[in-house]
């Protein structure tokens, strides 16, 4: 019986059925998500948790399938359809169809990338990707980097980095150390916070510092809250930088943050994993002029780069204080570690045993090479700038804050409790299914968030959202809302 089993599930031919009967599903998906036909269906097929629950344990205690299609046609259908031209919610991008193939090839090889003899060619794709990118960011010969598992990981990646060139830390603990501590926007995506506090600097070490009405740092309080943390026995070890903010998009000034940095002999990280790659396009180039002067990037290849989740860019302005990070012993992995071996991935991240994603992002740039990224960018951005001239042009909305990249908060007028009044419009948007959006929070008051991930979204659609959301605001006036 165990023989058959592993028969049956290694059986090349039962693959080749079921995997063009998958593609066939798949392709189906896609033209009926990317239809611009009012009945293309939900964006978002929204069930309560509890329901949703209920139905996969009633899945789960059901007999083995003979034929995994069902399972995948029911997972598809009960799932957000990101490549929906009404998808407008979070930052998740409709992949290309390019990468199911890329990531299959990647899902049959389960290369690990911790040492050069299980990740030859993985290895290789990250430097060759990393040294690109840092080229296009502006960065000289000497930068390099890899690729690890999301934003979040890179960031403390790059953070634990600033930590290795400051202090001690590594090595020697926290004794006799002062209180080290980072100095980030308010509105600084939480990774960092939460970075920082795994690094063990506590709330202490989070320095927020205030934003102006773009929601951008202010660049001339930064030296007002270095002189305090240095009064108060504080040792800043860097200075982080957005490009741009998770909630709105804003770009920081980094050249300013650059200049400062460079005065005081401060690590300058950038978190530029949405909008950094607006450096592929000349019409936004300007947005993150000062990003080559950073002593690290992360950039999500996931967020506006087209590629499947989770895959991200850590560059360093010298590749050799990658190593500095996790130097550690291994030796059943590599006889020395002083070395600077790019071939060996666990010599500079945490993972050891990590997906092969840089192939996915590999055959994007060879199949379409950089322009698609700068189309990308140029049509969703400007898609943005659209948006928000309907939403000013319409008494009824309110627009937050003119929008730098492709992230527009607005909120409907009420003389009502306005957070209260526009998160019932949004709840109802959800519910129905037709348009997925999200909100944030804009000081102290509640916006709706829309991201415009999709390049065949059209301002037609976002015209029918508008609509919407009137028509929602209207049926609310007339209740207790």
């Amino acid at each position: 019986m165990s023989n058959n089993i592993f028969e049956q599930a290694f059986s090349a031919e039962d693959f080749r059925k079921q995997g063009h009967a998958l593609i066939d599903m798949l392709a189906d998906y896609l033209s009926d998500t990317n239809s611009n036909k009012q009945e293309q269906g939900l964006a978002i097929p929204w069930q309560a948790p509890e329901k949703q629950l209920d139905y996969w344990q009633q899945d789960f205690a059901r007999r083995p399938l003979h034929d995994p299609l069902a399972l995948f046609k029911e997972t598809m259908a009960r799932s957000v359809k990101v490549h929906h031209r009404r998808y407008l919610g979070h930052q998740t991008l409709p992949t290309l169809p390019l990468s199911v193939l890329s990531t299959a090839v990647t899902t049959m090889l389960n290369q690990g990338m911790g040492v050069y003899e299980m990740g030859m060619v993985g290895n290789t794709l990250e430097k060759v990707l990393t040294e690109h990118l840092a080229g296009v960011l502006g960065f000289g010969a000497e930068a390099s980097g890899f690729i690890t598992s999301g934003g979040s990981l890179g960031n403390l990646t790059a953070l634990l980095a600033a930590r290795a060139v400051a202090t001690g830390i590594w090595s020697k603990g926290y004794k006799d150390q002062p209180q080290p501590a980072v100095l980030i926007s308010e509105e600084m995506h939480y990774c960092i916070d939460r970075s920082v506090r795994m690094m063990g600097f506590g709330s202490e070490g989070i320095i927020k510092v205030p934003v102006n009405e773009r929601f951008q740092l202010r660049t001339e309080l930064l030296e007002e809250y270095y002189q305090q943390a240095l009064a108060d026995g504080k040792q800043v070890i860097a200075v982080v930088g957005c490009a741009g903010t998770t909630s709105t998009g804003s770009y920081d000034d980094l050249e300013a943050i650059a200049a400062f940095c460079q005065q005081h002999q401060l690590w300058f990280h950038i978190d530029g994993a949405h909008g950094a790659p607006a450096a592929f396009s000349p019409q936004y180039k300007h947005l993150v002029k000062g990003i080559e002067k950073a002593d690290s990037v992360v950039v999500d290849f996931h967020k506006m780069m087209l590629t499947p989740s989770l895959s991200t860019a850590v560059i360093f302005k010298r590749g050799s204080d990658a190593y500095r990070t996790f130097s550690q012993r291994a030796q059943y992995l590599w006889s020395e570690q002083d070395s600077e071996e790019w071939y060996n991935g666990g010599k500079r991240s945490f993972e050891c045993t990590k997906a092969m994603t840089s192939l996915n992002v590999y055959t994007i740039f060879r199949t379409y090479g950089d322009e698609i990224f700068k189309e990308n960018i140029e049509r969703l951005y400007g898609l943005a700038k659209i948006f928000a001239d309907l939403i000013c042009n319409n008494k009824n909305l309110e627009l937050a804050y003119e929008p730098e990249a492709n992230i527009v908060c607005f909120r409907h007028k009420t003389e009502k409790d306005s957070s209260r009044f526009n998160a019932a419009i949004r709840q109802q948007l959800l519910e129905e299914g037709h348009f997925y959006i999200v909100q944030t929070i804009l000081n102290g008051e509640l916006y709706l968030r829309v991201s415009l991930m999709n390049p065949l979204t059209s301002e037609k659609e976002l015209k029918d959202l508008l609509e919407e959301v009137e028509k929602k605001a209207a049926d609310l006036m007339k209740k207790d809302i």
